[in-house]
């Protein structure tokens, strides 16, 4: 089936870079030969490691004897959904290409990257033992700030590295913060390896997941949960989060290689995982609206 191959080979690249612009929260992606498969599907093995602290040294034994323990820990994938979309050949081919061709962008860019983005806030910020301010109204850029200022200070206190520190904040809560244009608010934004502005639409502490059959959730995607908060803004040290994709799978169907109609099928998969280490909870810091 050249013709399939040389589709995916075209498209299959592009596809990876739309997931990257699309998706927010992609920086935070873990380094990949860390990761080994699991002995199932759904499983990836993370190393851990942990050593003894510092003891006496005695001038005539020397040094105390430490331990280094380095383990594999299993973890469960938590993120596994799919959609298969058809295009008929005369549609295809009456807009010159243009409809299947801008599916497959279109679908990831609206679609996979948002949901990933709400999904993955929406794990960590319900994680145990994160630092957690809520209900606070900030209604004007001083507010913020201070609000700012506070977490990156209960994060200096819990010792949590300054590098790889990122901000995720809502556009309206930055903009109120750039509007002040004063050194104080200039230097609070300098305290992080990057700002990343998400919209409120992604941006809840909990979510629902449409499993696309059911009665009104034939639209899949994702919804606010009854019982999520807005996030006004979350602070997320890189090396605190367990975020993976196991398995990415555009798959491209011509119409000759198509068992059931005269189309081209565009199907996606997407299996991963979006956790903390429970260890570094302190990695986390999550500021919602009431």
């Amino acid at each position: 089936m050249p013709n399939a191959i040389t589709l995916a080979q075209k498209f299959v690249p592009i596809l990876d870079d739309i997931y990257k612009e699309a998706s927010l929260t992609s920086i935070l992606d873990g380094a990949s030969e860390l990761v080994k498969q699991g002995s199932n599907a759904n499983e990836l093995i993370i190393p851990k490691m942990s050593m003894q602290g510092l003891g006496n040294y005695n001038r005539n034994s020397g040094y105390v004897s430490g331990n280094v323990t380095l383990t594999n820990e299993t973890v469960k994938c938590n993120y596994d959904r799919g959609r298969m979309f058809s295009v008929d050949y005369l549609d295809n081919l009456e807009s010159a290409g243009v409809a299947f061709g801008s599916l497959s962008g279109e679908f990831i860019r609206t679609k996979v990257g948002p949901e990933l983005d709400a999904f993955r806030f929406a794990q960590y910020a319900s994680a145990s033992g994160i630092s957690t301010t809520a209900g606070a109204v900030l209604r004007d850029g001083e507010k913020v700030v201070a609000a700012l200022r506070a977490a990156v200070s209960k994060m200096d206190e819990d010792e949590v590295p300054v590098m790889e520190r990122y901000l995720f904040i809502t556009p309206s809560l930055h903009g109120l913060v750039q509007d002040l244009d004063t050194t104080k608010s200039r230097e609070v934004l300098q305290n992080f390896a990057g700002i990343i502005k998400v919209p409120q639409t992604r941006f809840y502490s909990k979510i629902d997941l449409n499993d696309g059959t059911s009665s009104s959730q034939e639209d899949g995607g994702y919804k606010k949960n009854a019982s999520g908060k807005d996030i006004n803004f979350m602070i997320i040290h890189k090396p605190a989060v367990i975020q993976f994709q196991k398995h990415v799978a555009p798959k491209i169907v011509t119409p000759d290689a198509n068992q059931e109609a005269d189309a081209y099928k565009f199907g996606y998969r997407n299996v991963g995982i979006a956790d903390v280490y429970e260890n570094k909870v302190a990695g986390i810091y999550l500021h919602t609206k009431e």
